[in-house]
């Protein structure tokens, strides 16, 4: 039955076929609009860390002066130095990593090679094993190394390509800042979508080159990038040990929500014990947000992204609004043909559910031309000078979902017009023949 519909609507192609070109070249359209935009929104709002997400904490403590102080106000973005080696030094996560980030220049001991500058990152241990960083050769470095303030080094395997012409540079030294590190590991290709564990940041961009531990950075007094805030007298010191500056993310891997809820009365506990100290000034205000709640808490999808996704909904709508309207003109015109059809026998649901199969059809054909605009939308994204730009694809399930969409899409669009064609009395239309 359902080849009988499918021939059906083949002639009735056949017969209107400027028409079916509109209606399918219309759905194509909305799908292309829509399909691109929500391609790059699924790619920007995606979980970074599938699977671990909902046990990594950011924390977030208070203790600024009270000056310009407001009563449940959100806490400091970033905490400070001596706020950060002392939860690390505690250890009450199963892991914890304190970082920031910085600029560095690499000295390449290789002909043809001039030095260059490069992202970095200055962390403790834990970094690797709680983030799941994957290691093409090596690994990172231990507690001991940071504790030594051990000039060893961790790099991206595109720097291991520049430098080392991409072989196992495990063991060798490296030039950063006028200082030789010896690498103990290179990272595979690893990009978390975004940048989930430095928010002020490119939140898109690439991953850095170097990772060095934090307590070697302070100590060559490298350059840092990144937002500070201070609130009293530095020194003269801004990234000293007791500086009233925050500029340190600081993350943690609870295994459990009891855990978490623990560690929250435990930085609780801290906050009351630094205001009894007389560093903290502030009542007690902490945070402990999981990565997508730290997403979201940050916005983290530009603007304009959002603002393009529902542009692009409104334009499928708009395209559907007139599919109804063609497909409509197209049913009732054929009033005389579906009058016959009803005085011969056929029955009101059978009309109705040729005409739905003759919108399907359209449908699937405008998801395969979609599918070209989406392609192209999706190229013209990429060329676009926004650092999330390089990152929209179409994958297997957005494939799927583009035709999925342009059938349902073209299936509701074709309900009322066949509704109304199964309505026609098949005695006025032969009267009128």
């Amino acid at each position: 039955m359902f080849a009988y519909y499918c021939n059906l609507a083949l002639r009735s192609f056949r017969r209107d076929k400027a028409l079916t070109a509109l209606m399918v070249f219309a759905i194509a359209l909305g799908i292309g609009a829509c399909m691109t935009t929500l391609t790059v929104f699924h790619v920007l709002s995606g979980d970074p860390m599938p699977g671990k997400s909902d046990r990594l904490f950011y924390v977030q403590l208070d203790p600024a002066e009270m000056n310009d102080y407001t009563p449940g106000e959100e806490p400091s973005q970033q905490v400070t130095r001596y706020d950060a080696e002392t939860l690390l030094r505690e250890k009450r996560g199963a892991r914890q990593a304190m970082m920031t980030g910085g600029g560095l220049s690499i000295t390449p001991d290789r002909e043809g090679l001039v030095p260059f500058v490069v992202d970095a990152r200055y962390t403790s241990a834990d970094f690797f094993p709680m983030f799941d960083v994957p290691m093409l050769y090596g690994n990172g470095w231990g507690a001991k190394e940071d504790e030594a303030h051990a000039r060893v080094a961790v790099i991206s395997r595109s720097l291991n390509d520049r430098v080392f012409g991409g072989g196992d540079s495990v063991g060798k030294q490296l030039r950063i800042d006028q200082s030789d590190f010896t690498v103990v590991g290179v990272v595979d290709e690893w990009r978390p979508t975004p940048r989930f564990y430095d928010m002020n940041s490119d939140r898109y961009g690439s991953l850095e080159d170097v990772f060095l531990p934090f307590t070697t950075s302070r100590d060559l007094d490298m350059g840092r990038n990144g937002s500070m805030d201070c609130w009293g007298d530095s020194g003269g010191d801004s990234t000293g040990p007791n500086a009233p500056c925050v500029w340190i993310q600081y993350w943690v891997e609870l295994d459990s929500a009891d855990k978490a809820g623990a560690y929250r009365d435990y930085l609780v506990n801290y906050s009351d014990q630094q205001r009894t100290a007389g560093r903290y000034k502030r009542p007690t205000n902490v945070r402990l947000r999981n990565v997508m709640e730290w997403l979201e808490f940050n916005r983290v999808v530009p603007n304009d992204v959002v603002m393009q996704l529902w542009l692009g909904f409104g334009f499928l709508l708009v395209c559907l609004v007139n599919t109804v309207g063609l497909l409509l003109a197209k049913f009732l015109r054929r009033g005389s043909e579906i009058g016959v059809r009803r005085a011969l026998g056929a029955s009101r649901g059978a009309i109705f559910t040729q005409c739905l199969v003759e919108a399907g059809a359209i449908g699937l054909a405008g998801g395969i031309l979609g599918l070209g605009l989406s392609l192209l939308g999706l190229w013209a994204v990429r060329q676009q000078p926004a650092s999330y730009a390089e990152l929209a694809h179409l994958d297997v399930g957005m494939l799927a979902l583009t035709f999925v969409m342009a059938i349902v899409a073209s299936v509701l669009a074709g309900l009322l017009p066949a509704w109304r064609a199964m309505q026609v009395t098949p005695a006025i239309q032969l009267k009128s023949q």
